[in-house]
């Protein structure tokens, strides 16, 4: 009786998370030294060669996520989109506290996004168009936090700080806000 040979490709779906996208994870007998990731549509496909050990594994898939999710630019999204994202964070972090309505502007140059917490309506400045995702819902999940706490309060805070990477977000745009030469901003971000 002849051997059965496993598949040169192993194939295996992870559904979508509040933090990442759907996966697809191609573990390839062919493959031999890189890794490589594309999207699908809103579907992340990994490519990993099969000789990884399981750490190697998760870490390398980790990896393909972080570098794929922060190249992905969001400048796609129109204002129906960023309201419906909006509300998707909101449902996480401020449960009961969904925003009216979630716009881009074009003018405002020295803040990011505002929150009016009396109407809950939410502007997000166009110059966030480019940004990773994750700095984006860093942006939103602050001004959601307003609909609840409409100061920067401890409570505000503590509120916020709840997005897995808000400071990764903020050191984001202390970069862009230092590359555009905004001190009003870089000053905001420094807040407690």
């Amino acid at each position: 009786m002849a051997r059965q040979r496993p598949a040169a490709v192993e194939v295996t779906v992870i559904p979508a998370t509040d933090t990442t996208p759907e996966l697809e994870v191609r573990v390839s007998r062919r493959r031999t030294k890189s890794a490589a990731a594309s999207w699908r549509g809103q579907r992340l496909v990994l490519m990993l060669p099969a000789h990884l050990s399981g750490t190697e594994r998760r870490e390398m898939v980790a990896w393909l996520i972080e570098r794929s999710m922060a190249r992905r630019k969001v400048h796609h999204l129109s204002d129906p989109d960023l309201l419906d994202r909006a509300r998707a964070l909101a449902r996480t972090y401020t449960p009961g506290h969904a925003p009216s309505s979630v716009r881009w502007v074009t003018n405002q140059q020295t803040r990011w996004a505002s929150c009016s917490s009396a109407t809950g309506e939410i502007r997000v400045s166009t110059r966030l168009k480019g940004v990773p995702g994750w700095v984006l819902d860093s942006v939103l999940v602050h001004e959601l936090c307003h609909l609840v706490h409409p100061d920067h309060s401890r409570s505000f805070h503590l509120l916020a700080d709840r997005y897995p990477r808000n400071l990764e977000a903020k050191a984001f745009l202390a970069g862009m806000a230092f590359a555009g030469g905004n001190d009003e901003q870089l000053a905001a971000l420094e807040e407690p």
